[in-house]
């Protein structure tokens, strides 16, 4: 998120225009990178399972295989990404707004191969708790991002002008150093690099492959039910106009940027729920899904407040002042977060109990809470309220809220009775 955010901060310097199609773009390969992050992410509750009984053969076959689905997923991906252009135009958006998005993604596609390797690392360094390095690569990343993005989005140190496709080509690097760091540490630190899992890198397992799909595919489709919401949302605004969608995009970086918190604090849960339903632990795993629980509405309750009583100075570091439009952007915005702080509580309530769910390997019935919670409930508000009722982006984000708080209640519901329900 932190490479998101540069690119936002740097793009939305071109023009309001630009930073629309960067936004649609960016919504686009989000929705891609998810499914594929979901498949991918069943390695930890797999190997927490699995180091949790001690069975380390069986751990590094769940790691190898998750870095054979980054390769095999990305190939029809690449196919559908190089036609964005086409697919935006198709779902009614502007033109030339399209056509700059598809400028933006035929660079961009790329660096979802690196992106996808992140995730099996770092699923495999969740689980033994090496969480450190994670934080170490990410950083590196994103400061070759930062540096990459002025220098060829600006043309700065003598490079060409690129604009969005230096953006493009930033990603990429970004990505591609970021796992670089990851693999390097995970077959040279001493205690990770006996489970050798680059080891017979070709060889196959295919029951160990499939076992990850079976259960990949509901988080996969879960995370892509919500993201496809936020993408739908983008397409919502974007009837609405440039400005607005704009407006959507930094408010939407904003709250993401936040949300990863509770991003971090679920990957924690699902791994220590998983480490004591291997274990047999009820306790255990009451302890930690609720502790992330707790601390996730604290950490979103207090950005609430932030976001209701200075919303000005956040967004106005996304926004050049020289741009006359950077001042109805700037209202714009300012509305959507008021919005967004309600929401967001909601969201990293629902992500802590179904992260909580997958740890004790419970995946389908959090797929139906999602699809029934974003797509009936969210998406029927969002279209009622702002393109009905007329009340524009405010509308969507309500609808958006609504959709979030849905799934936050019964996923955490269902944790609750976990034990009556035989999840333990």
């Amino acid at each position: 998120m932190a490479i998101n955010t540069t690119d936002v901060l740097m793009i939305g310097r071109l023009g309001a225009e630009k930073l629309a199609g960067s936004v649609l773009a960016f919504n686009m390969f989000m929705v891609t990178w998810f499914f594929g992050m979901g498949l991918i992410q069943a390695v930890i509750p797999l190997g927490a399972k699995a180091r949790g009984r001690r069975e380390t053969r069986e751990f590094r076959r769940i790691v190898r295989m998750g870095l054979w689905i980054s390769v095999l997923y990305c190939l029809p991906a690449w196919c559908a990404m190089l036609f964005a252009e086409e697919i935006l135009i198709a779902l009614g958006q502007q033109p030339e707004i399209a056509r700059l998005a598809g400028e933006y993604m035929i660079v961009l596609q790329w660096s979802l191969l690196p992106a996808l390797m992140i995730m099996a690392l770092r699923g495999f360094l969740t689980v033994m708790e090496k969480s450190r390095v994670v934080l170490i690569a990410t950083i590196c990343g994103a400061l070759v991002n930062a540096l990459l993005d002025y220098a060829l989005i600006f043309g700065a140190f003598g490079l060409p002008r690129l604009e969005l496709v230096g953006a493009g080509i930033a990603s990429v690097f970004s990505s591609a150093t970021t796992a670089a760091v990851l693999l390097y540490y995970v077959t040279h630190q001493r205690q990770l690099k006996r489970y050798a899992i680059l080891g017979r890198i070709w060889r196959s397992d295919w029951t160990t492959f499939f076992r990850i799909i079976r259960v990949g595919t509901p988080i996969a489709i879960t995370i892509v039910a919500e993201a496809a919401l936020f993408a739908a949302s983008a397409i919502l605004i974007g009837w609405t106009g440039a400005l607005p969608l704009a407006a959507h995009g930094i408010a939407l970086q904003i709250a993401s940027l936040t949300f990863m918190v509770p991003v971090g604090l679920s990957q924690a849960a699902l791994t220590r729920v998983g480490l004591a339903a291997g274990r047999n632990d009820n306790a255990a795993i009451g302890r930690a899904g609720w502790s992330a629980f707790g601390i996730t509405l604290m950490f979103m309750t207090s950005f609430a407040l932030l976001f209701w009583t200075v919303p000005e100075a956040i967004i106005s570091l996304y926004l050049d002042f020289d741009n006359p439009q950077s001042g109805e952007v700037l209202a714009l915005a300012v509305s959507f977060l008021a919005v967004a702080a309600l929401f967001q509580i909601a969201d990293g309530a629902q992500i802590i109990g179904v992260n909580n769910l997958r740890g004790l390997g419970d995946t389908a019935v959090p797929l139906a809470y999602a699809l029934v919670g974003y797509w009936v409930i969210g998406i029927s508000l969002s279209l009622g309220l702002g393109i009905y009722l007329e009340w524009g982006g405010v509308g969507v984000w309500s609808g958006l809220a609504g959709g979030l708080a849905t799934v936050a209640v019964l996923a955490n519901i269902r944790f609750i009775r976990r034990q009556s329900l035989g999840l333990v």
